[in-house]
């Protein structure tokens, strides 16, 4: 294995889960999440709290990371973010207050790392989360765990939505909260779980990045433009759509920048974020709803969703 193709496919991995947790609570909430980032770096505080103060590797922390990351989503939702949807806030309007919630996480992420550094004597401003990890068949263990947990995780999502009568009525109020409200179906309650669910998913997409590149306080701030890449490729409507949208984006990144700088030097590493940007550009061109709109892909989604016309 290559070393972009390992450092991808956890990039790709982590990317794969904040793209979904983008699309989630979008189709759930017509919400913009732009907290994202800032739940994203604390999953990766939470694993490298774990890991720094009590030992071990990070996987271990990761049942914490979507505990932490899904209390994070909750405090949006009952902070934030229900009063405004019964009060038919308009979509700037849920989108701006989630960019105000993430710069009071960011700033008490700042104040977290400042606590480790005077406190612990450590150095949480920059850290390369792979030296904790050990190696597999040659490479870092994270290039075959962590897309094996992601791809655990996004099953056990798609049972909870299909095979669940929860899963189910959530699926029902994406499609039309009216009808679903008149059936008897509590949507503040499904609107509680999509930004718990999603809050753990941004959370462990972060946990999962911060082993392939370094980790700081303001990670999420560099990598949300491929996130919301990732759900916009994908095709917002498409929960489905937008997990596989990031993990082409992350892949896509880390092929084409290897590729280019190979071919021209590494000058190209400075515009390496263009890459992905340019695919999912290129991809609307082609498939205005993304790539929930190639068939074999929307074929996937109507399976998943039973029937014709519930959303996946």
């Amino acid at each position: 294995m290559t070393p972009w193709m390992s450092s991808g496919l956890i990039y790709a991995s982590g990317l794969a889960l904040t793209a979904g947790s983008v699309t989630l609570i979008y189709i759930t909430t017509r919400t913009f999440n732009f907290a994202v980032a800032s739940m994203a770096t604390i999953g990766f505080y939470v694993s490298y709290t774990g890991v720094i103060l009590y030992g071990g590797l990070p996987y271990k922390y990761y049942p914490f990371v979507i505990i932490i990351g899904s209390i994070v989503g909750l405090i949006c939702y009952y902070g934030l973010n229900r009063h405004l949807l019964r009060r038919r806030a308009a979509e700037i309007t849920l989108m701006m207050s989630t960019l105000g919630y993430d710069l009071v996480l960011l700033s008490m992420i700042q104040m977290y790392t400042d606590f480790l550094t005077k406190t612990y004597k450590l150095f949480p401003r920059r850290v390369t989360m792979n030296i904790y990890d050990f190696e597999l068949f040659g490479e870092k263990a994270a290039a075959f765990i962590l897309p094996f947990i992601a791809i655990v995780f996004l099953m056990g999502l798609h049972m909870f939505l299909t095979k669940t009568k929860f899963g189910v009525a959530m699926r029902a109020t994406i499609e039309n909260p009216v009808l679903a409200g008149a059936s008897g179906i509590n949507s503040d309650r499904v609107y509680l779980v999509a930004w718990v669910i999603g809050g753990g998913m941004a959370a462990l997409g972060g946990a999962f990045i911060a082993m392939a590149q370094t980790g700081t306080p303001v990670m999420g701030m560099f990598i949300i433009p491929l996130m919301f890449a990732g759900a916009i490729l994908g095709g917002l409507g498409s929960l489905y759509g937008g997990i596989l949208g990031g993990f082409v984006i992350g892949m896509t990144e880390y092929a084409g920048v290897f590729y280019l700088a190979q071919r021209f030097g590494p000058w190209v590493l400075g515009y390496r974020m263009g890459i992905p940007l340019m695919l999912m550009a290129i991809t609307l061109l082609i498939f205005p709803r993304g790539l929930a709109g190639i068939p074999l892909v929307k074929l996937f989604g109507l399976l998943a969703g039973k029937k014709r016309g519930v959303n996946a």
